[in-house]
């Protein structure tokens, strides 16, 4: 009985103690699962809040990007100023003996006007430093714009430019010729942020090469106001969020902007050792994704983009604390509530197995529940951004269906965001605008770079019904777990593409208007403009030239007689050989005509062409006597065609002659007055693309035949 009784303890302390392993076992597995559990929330918030700050980054990187492009963009539309171009030319190049000063200073004062009106338009001017008294005291220029001549000397600036010295003059020696430089960031005067431009100004009609710069525009703003407002993200709820540029300084990081923390641009600077500092491993790596601490030793999350122009790198960072903050919260209740069940299992174990089962049934629905909210929060966040753009915006995978789309791409469509998610372009957009896309975002997708494409839709004239978008595609690696796909933004062009229509019918029915009041009245030279216009379209088109330069030669052919309206009528139509005064009086009607036309907006080169009308290859003519390449190709083209036009076409005081005598006078004239390869092209035109038998009725009216 003894030894029953025992074996029946021994049982019962086997089970109990396989039990209690048992128990033992679950406690171990819960804790560990419950903590493995935790490591996974923890990870789904990191990479929800990496694509969270790259959203950020991406939208303050391309901000700030824009911002600088316009900043040179206002001083590209000053190098590009036909007249500034002309004006500089004559206060950099030799003065002659006879060179008028009144003219200069004229000129000087045109320049002078123009930077100080596109200061004050694009943020060039600032208030100087220090008070404005009657005393030969100088106030201390903070911001302006200067034009420099060939060897950076300054020609013309506007009141407030600061010296050209220090800094200025190293930016101004390390630009390279030909090419865009800048002053980096730096603290002026009075404290602020300042940042400088500079853009080369090439020679009228020059190529854009070192070799055509004829000088500089100099463009110097305060940048501290601008840049804080291109760094503020709109919708963004986390108060530690905060984007900030940066740049390495020696062995520092030297943040470019106000911090959060209270200091100013330009006033904090951290070693590029510094243990864990999150900015100095992203300006080693930008694009990346880190975990470190900032410039307050506060640990964070961030990542980053380095600038297209500038070499700056923009960080965007939250603190980990506030970013992770639900992550722990819920680690801390499920361990609390596991070790609270595991209190109850050591009372009975059905009980605590049943509580436990439970409490795994309850978390697991728990934790979908959270993933459904953190998503739907996430996609909220997306389109709170999205929805603030111009721009229509939509991402689809690599089967072209629709995962996400913002406000402005659905009212396109017709149609809700949510209604677009899952389905393909073809459902949506159409067959036809569907297979566009697909094919751009296919080459996109294949070679890993944006791609850009201009549509347009309508007939080309027509206002009514014409459509320009310009689309871009950015291949993205991963969108989720749905494996690669590609953001479409596609930006209305219209209304800028009908402007330049409309500016261009304007700019050709006034030329129409002027030729027809040339040709009322000098009715013995009528279509006389009209005819050398077309010569010259021949010519310009036969030597290959671009579209633009065809155009100026033709316009300038039609509007080069505009000075006779200043000549008297009856001169006009007199009989007979003129005097020699009366000759001058008509040649220096050229000249009127480029007189008359300064300041039109031609899209070519028009007025400087007629103005150079009369120089000769050789440098004989008037009135600057230019020579060879020195006179612009399209002047060359119109001076060919105004002497065969001149030559072949009956007048108040004699006949006209035929082709080929006309060829043998053009001949003679190569090298002297004439281009040669302008004469080449003529003759090439007249013999073998139809030019003697379109051009024939130019003699008819004298009964001349080629």
């Amino acid at each position: 009985m003894a030894k029953a009784g025992w074996a029946g303890k021994m049982h019962v302390n086997l089970r109990v103690v396989t039990i209690w392993l048992a128990l033992g076992l679950v406690c171990l597995a819960g804790v560990f699962g419950i903590l493995r559990f935790a490591e996974q929330e923890r990870a789904r918030d990191l990479r929800v809040w990496q694509d969270r700050l790259r959203i950020v980054v991406e939208s303050r990187s391309v901000a700030v990007n824009d911002w600088v492009d316009s900043q040179y963009g206002v001083l590209q539309e000053l190098a590009n100023n036909a007249a500034l171009q002309i004006y500089l030319m004559g206060l950099t190049g030799p003065k002659d003996a006879g060179a008028n000063p009144s003219i200069l200073n004229a000129q000087r004062e045109y320049l002078y006007n123009l930077l100080v009106t596109t200061a004050a338009r694009a943020g060039f001017g600032a208030e100087p430093l220090g008070a404005d008294v009657a005393a030969n005291v100088r106030r201390v220029g903070l911001t302006g714009l200067a034009l420099l001549g060939p060897s950076n000397e300054l020609l013309v600036a506007t009141p407030d430019m600061p010296p050209l010295e220090g800094r200025f003059a190293e930016a101004l020696a390390r630009t390279p010729l030909g090419e865009r430089g800048f002053l980096d960031l730096y603290r002026d005067p009075a404290g602020e942020p300042a940042l400088g431009f500079i853009v080369p100004i090439f020679a009228v009609q020059g190529d854009r090469i070192a070799s055509q710069q004829v000088g500089r525009v100099l463009g110097v703003r305060e940048a501290g106001r601008p840049i804080a407002a291109l760094l503020t993200q709109p919708g963004i709820n986390e108060k530690s969020l905060e984007s900030l540029l940066v740049r390495v300084e020696g062995a520092t990081v030297e943040y470019l902007s106000h911090l959060r923390d209270g200091a100013a641009p330009l006033q904090k600077r951290l070693a590029l050792d510094t243990p864990e500092l999150a900015d100095a491993a992203l300006l080693g790596a930008p694009g990346g994704f880190v975990t470190g601490r900032d410039y307050r030793d506060v640990p964070v999350l961030a990542t980053s983009r380095a600038l297209a122009v500038l070499p700056w790198t923009l960080i965007t960072k939250v603190d980990r604390a506030e970013a992770l903050a639900g992550s722990e919260a819920r680690r801390k209740r499920l361990v609390g509530g596991f070790l609270f069940g595991m209190t109850f299992l050591a009372v009975a174990f059905v009980a605590v197995w049943w509580h436990g089962s439970s409490r795994r049934a309850e978390a697991a629905a728990a934790k979908y529940r959270k993933l459904a909210e953190r998503f739907e929060r996430q996609k909220d966040f997306l389109r709170l951004v999205t929805d603030s753009q111009s721009d229509a915006l939509y991402l689809v995978d690599s089967e072209h269906r629709y995962r996400f789309t913002n406000q402005m791409a659905a009212r396109a469509a017709g149609i809700t965001p949510e209604d677009t998610i899952g389905k393909t372009l073809a459902s949506v957009l159409g067959p036809a605008a569907a297979q566009r896309l697909e094919t751009l975002n296919c080459e996109a997708l294949r070679s890993g770079k944006v791609v850009t494409a201009i549509h347009r839709q309508g007939k080309e004239g027509e206002e009514k019904g014409r459509r320009v978008f310009e689309s871009i595609h950015v291949p993205l690696a991963g969108v989720g777990e749905m494996g690669g796909g590609v953001l479409i933004a596609e930006k209305d062009l219209t209304a800028i593409i009908l402007a330049t229509e409309r500016h261009e019918r304007t700019l050709r029915q006034l030329v129409a208007a002027l030729v027809a009041l040339v040709d009322r009245r000098d009715p013995y030279a009528a279509h006389h403009s009209e005819r050398v216009a077309e010569v010259s379209r021949a010519i310009a088109g036969e030597m290959g030239l671009e579209a633009e330069l065809v155009e100026t030669a033709e316009t300038a052919g039609k509007l080069m007689n505009l000075g006779k309206i200043l000549v008297p009528e009856e001169l006009l139509t007199r009989q007979g050989p003129l005097a020699e005064s009366d000759k001058k009086l008509v040649q220096e009607s050229l000249q009127a005509s480029a007189d008359l036309l300064e300041g039109i907006a031609f899209a070519g080169p028009v007025t400087a062409t007629l103005r150079q009308l009369q120089e000769h290859w050789d440098g004989s003519g008037a009135p600057s006597g230019l020579a060879g390449e020195d006179i612009l190709l399209t002047a060359c083209i119109v001076a060919v065609a105004n002497a065969f036009v001149a030559m072949v076409s009956p007048r108040a005081y004699r006949d006209g002659i035929g082709f080929d005598e006309t060829i043998e006078n053009l001949r003679r004239g190569e090298g002297t007055l004439f281009d040669r390869r302008v004469v080449v092209a003529l003759v090439n035109h007249l013999e073998n693309r139809g030019g003697r038998e379109r051009w024939r009725s130019f003699a008819e009216l004298s009964g001349l035949s080629g």
